[in-house]
């Protein structure tokens, strides 16, 4: 095996002949300081004293991310010791190719709490902006992010004391494979619950073909003007979350083919983006460099739909505050386009008040009082550029603004084969294709590049045929599908952890559903007292009745603008009934008058599944959405992983309509679900065919999750083949021999077969389309309960093995070090507190001859989950102490379990205070100090041991003894949240 050595000698190597200035004397603190100082003086001709230099180096290391950022691309101020201000960089930020580029390594940082050894650093100017980590073995880049993660929590790591505060990218690679992700603060860099991380990402060419071998990418990625562009044009500072962003490989390549074509006078040009890939930062990006252009007058970024404009706004102002106003109207519009003001170059508007603003018979005369921008050049660029209107508003512009450059992002282009559309009233309209407005494809980065990127997922298709022959859009197919969706949607959301969206074909069959769910699950609760009824809601556009909020919405709603012009009285009282609803389910007070609040509402609600039952209850979100039109487009919640299908899709509104359920999240979400009721194989077929971008025959394959059968079969393949293991190891092929498995290596081995087998069970959990026989098959391989003992000894195994991990860090053996236990795929999404409570006091209201379940399958549920992996032993421990036939509600079963653990810590600390001979209520009042400030105060911690009158020495150890055995109580109270200081004592 290469070593480490030689991994990081080649890279030298490799930088020294990129221009890179090795300096092996840089390595430690003083050195560092000492070249940034002398770096610092050169760029802004001045000398300091080392008074001033010292308070100057204070000024600037900060332990805020975000900030430090900002200092290293902006023009400071110092006050000099004579009072006169000093206007300085910290690099040459109008030229970065011009600053001094030079590479160190094994830089130790040493502080009283660390020794930190960092692998390769990259300085610019003196200032440490790049470090890459060397690695010998395979790299996951969870893990590679994860050791990142630690270092960086670690106490004086000297990412906070240090200049390596200014730290932007992190590099991890091992030699064959690398990946480079965002500096960021602790906020936004660090690993949740739901095991949901930061963007890692791997560099690739303009085709995205991968960049992976270290020799390719520094050559691709650290030649000296390449990571000055990176770090000065293509990350991002998002102000309102404090955030730093770095762009992935074709944004950036969408942005410099559309500043090119600008400066090099190319014309026209699309991105052929997919849906969900970023296209707003991308656009903000090149909207941005471009505002800095002087032979640009201005640069208007359009989007359709008013809510796609508010949205839009958000975005933009997201990633830099009040950049982008609201446009109230297109009298403001109009206004903003004259004016000469810096802060009105870039302006985000809808194409609809553009229309308004180009339209000659428009009484306000706002075409004349353009006049004087007519022969200026300004660019256009159009998100989601597929839209219907879009050809009258081109022409306009084209004839008002001869010199104007026009670019759209579309994640659905418009091709010759989906430019024909049937009309509402029965003609065929067209689309103009996107490359007869746009001219140029530019850049493409398609749905099947996304996927195999993990940047978005496949999709799994369940053709549906109802047992019985129904007309289409009857009644009784209706009934039918409305009862397949009753049955089908736990599987399909995972026991709720999602939620879905019901596509229909018109708003009369919206209404019709709506009400069929109402009548269907009030039927189903009578007759079963334990029926858990979905929340339903339903969203369509009300009649505009002269509305223009409305009639601007409505303008990409063809469907519902044409259904609202029959019988509009009906189809009002019908939406006033269902936001009368909504409001009695919800609390709220929405009116149809103001829709677009309601709108607003179910979209927040969609994203709300995100919370845990625990932390915001079931009854306030939606698990389905009955839509006609809205919410197909343009809408993404990472918690919609389901979409209906009964109305008639084709192309790019297959696409986009699909691409809702599509969004990453973490391994319980494997895939997009699509239940289809109209049997459109062909359709699908075709869109993805036309949408796949080049043609390598494998789309499919791509893009679909593989069939049940094939699932199943590769599921029977990990069962067998970790029951042979475990013969192999003379161990019988049961849970509780799980604990007989000798030695780490082993244990290891243990936790990876069977990860795999949880892996392909949660995907076949999500299975809509299993027959009967298919589930038997499955359960026989292995049944629940012998699954769940499964799952139990995994967490224990997989918990022994972290606290190695975490304790050892790099001097524990490669194969732990490796491990990533994704806890995520055995949190259940049923197994909660409330669930777990409320089976206790089911339990304890049985008698113990008619018990529906036993105490140790009760244990063995709980033991099962990773949600409540921290609590197991408590609430077990509290199990033990009830009597069946004893009757408590779960309110006081709550109320036991919170007063046992308080008197289970509390006789902890009595012990803990008898061995190390302290006093009971000193030790306890020092533990409630800690756990209200959350800080961890170690004078505190001496003043403790004063009256044993100990010496220094014996003290220490005594500390430490000590701080042992309280440490698991003091991470126990705080309950996940970090203790400032603690981690000294881990």
């Amino acid at each position: 095996m290469i070593k480490e050595q030689q991994i990081e000698d080649s890279l030298i190597t490799k930088l020294t002949d990129l221009k890179y200035s090795y300096r092996s004397d840089i390595k430690d603190r003083a050195s560092l300081e000492k070249n940034f100082r002398e770096k610092f003086q050169a760029l802004n001709r001045v000398n300091l004293t080392d008074a001033e230099f010292a308070r100057l180096r204070d000024e600037i290391i900060n332990s805020d991310v975000f900030a430090s950022s900002k200092r290293l691309r902006e023009i400071n101020t110092f006050s000099r010791e004579d009072g006169t201000p000093l206007h300085y960089t910290l690099v040459n930020i109008k030229d970065w190719c011009k600053n001094e580029f030079e590479v160190i390594n094994q830089l130790r940082i040493n502080t009283e709490n660390s020794n930190h050894r960092y692998d390769v650093i990259l300085l610019i100017n003196g200032i440490p902006v790049v470090q890459i980590e060397l690695k010998t073995l395979e790299v996951s880049p969870r893990k590679a992010m994860q050791q990142i993660v630690d270092y960086k929590s670690d106490l004086g790591n000297g990412y906070t004391n240090s200049l390596l505060c200014f730290m932007q990218l992190f590099i991890v690679t091992n030699r064959s494979n690398t990946y480079y992700f965002a500096n960021n603060n602790a906020s936004h860099f660090s690993f949740n619950a739901d095991e949901q991380f930061l963007p890692v990402y791997q560099f690739a060419s303009e085709d995205n073909k991968k960049i992976t071998h270290i020799d390719d990418f520094s050559e691709k990625f650290l030649s000296k003007c390449t990571l000055s562009q990176m770090i000065s044009k293509y990350m991002v500072l998002v102000a309102s979350e404090q955030k730093l962003l770095v762009m992935r490989p074709y944004q950036i390549y969408a942005v410099k083919a559309i500043v090119n074509s600008i400066q090099e006078h190319k014309g026209n040009g699309y991105i052929w983006h997919t849906t969900g890939s970023g296209k707003t930062l991308t656009s903000f990006k090149a909207s941005t460099l471009l505002k800095d252009n002087p032979n640009i007058e201005k640069c208007l970024f359009v989007v359709d739909r008013k809510d796609l404009d508010r949205q839009t706004r958000e975005e933009f102002n997201k990633f830099q505050e009040g950049c982008v106003e609201e446009n109230t109207n297109t009298e403001t519009l109009v206004r903003r386009m004259l004016s000469e003001d810096y802060a009105n170059k870039v302006i985000v508007t809808t194409i609809q008040k553009l229309g308004l603003a180009l339209d000659p018979n428009n009484k306000n005369n706002y075409k004349e009082r353009l006049e004087p921008l007519s022969d200026k050049r300004i660019v256009f660029i159009f998100d989601e550029c597929h839209r219907s209107q879009f050809g009258e508003n081109h022409k306009a512009i084209k004839e008002f603004f001869p010199k104007s450059q026009l670019f759209g992002f579309t994640g659905t282009p418009i091709f010759d084969d989906n430019a024909t559309y049937k009309q509402i009233d029965g003609t065929v309209g067209s689309y103009i294709t996107t490359k007869d407005i746009f001219q140029n494809p530019l850049h493409n980065y398609t749905i099947t590049h996304a996927i195999e990127d993990r940047n978005v997922l496949r999709f799994h298709i369940d053709y549906f045929k109802p047992e019985k022959n129904v007309t289409i859009g009857s009644t009784e197919h209706k009934k039918a599908v409305a009862n397949a969706i009753l049955k089908k949607h736990d599987a399909a959301t995972h026991s709720k952890r999602f939620n879905a969206l019901l596509a229909t074909a018109s708003i009369n069959d919206a209404i019709e559903y709506y009400e069929l769910f109402k009548d269907i699950q009030a039927s189903k609760a009578k007759e079963d007292e334990n029926f858990i009824s979905l929340n339903i809601a339903c969203v369509f556009s009300p009649p505009a009745e002269g509305n223009k909020d409305v009639q601007q919405l409505q303008e990409d709603l063809q469907q519902e603008k044409a259904d609202n012009k029959v019988e509009p009285e009906k189809k009002k009282k019908a939406l006033e009934a269902i936001i009368s609803d909504y409001n009695k389910q919800y609390g709220s007070n929405h009116k149809i008058t103001e829709f677009d609040l309601y709108y607003q509402d179910v979209q927040q609600r969609i994203k709300f599944q995100k919370f845990s039952n625990a932390d915001y209850p079931h009854k306030n979100k939606i698990d389905l959405v009955i839509v006609v039109d809205m919410l197909l487009t343009g809408f993404d919640s990472k918690y919609l992983n389901t979409l209906y299908v009964d109305k008639n899709l084709k192309f790019h509104g297959l696409i986009q309509a699909f691409s809702r359920t599509n969004r990453i999240l973490n391994d319980t979400k494997p895939y997009g679900n699509i239940l289809d009721f109209r049997q459109q194989q062909d359709e699908v077929d075709k869109a993805i065919a036309l949408f796949s971008g080049e043609d390598t025959g494998r789309a499919k394959e791509i893009w679909l999750v593989d069939p049940a059968p094939k699932v199943i079969e590769k599921y029977q393949e990990a069962v067998k083949a970790m029951e042979k293991w475990m013969t192999d190891k003379n161990i019988a092929a049961e849970p509780q021999e799980v604990y007989n498995i000798k030695g780490d290596v082993a244990r290891v081995e243990f936790i990876n077969r069977f990860k795999e087998v949880q892996r392909l069970k949660t995907q076949l959990d999500q299975y809509t389309d299993l027959n009967e026989e298919q589930k038997a098959t499955i359960d026989e391989l292995m049944p629940e309960e012998q699954l769940r003992s499964f799952r139990s000894s995994y967490i224990e195994i997989a918990k022994q093995l972290k606290e190695i991990q975490q304790k050892e860090g790099d001097k524990a053996p490669e194969n732990i070090q490796q491990l990533d236990f994704e806890f995520v795929l055995f949190a259940s999404s049923v197994v909660d507190y409330d669930y777990i409570m409320n089976l206790i006091a089911k339990y304890t209201q049985g008698t113990p001859k008619k018990q529906k379940m036993t105490r140790d399958q009760l244990i063995g549920v709980l033991s099962s989950s990773a949600n409540l992996m921290e609590e197991k032993e408590d609430i077990i421990d509290y199990i033990k102490t009830l009597e069946v036939g004893k009757a408590l509600n779960e309110h006081e079963i709550k109320d036991g379990y919170q007063n046992f653990k308080e008197a289970k810590i509390t006789q902890r600390l009595a012990e803990i205070a008898n061995n190390n001979g302290l006093d009971v209520s000193a030790l306890q009042q020092f533990t409630d100090a800690i756990i209200s400030r959350m800080i961890f105060d170690a004078d505190k911690l001496s003043e403790l041991f004063e009256p044993l009158d100990l010496g220094w020495k014996e003290r220490t150890k005594r500390e430490l003894a000590l701080m042992d055995e309280l440490t698991p109580i003091l991470k126990k109270k705080a309950e996940g949240r970090e203790i400032s200081g603690l981690k000294a004592y881990e």
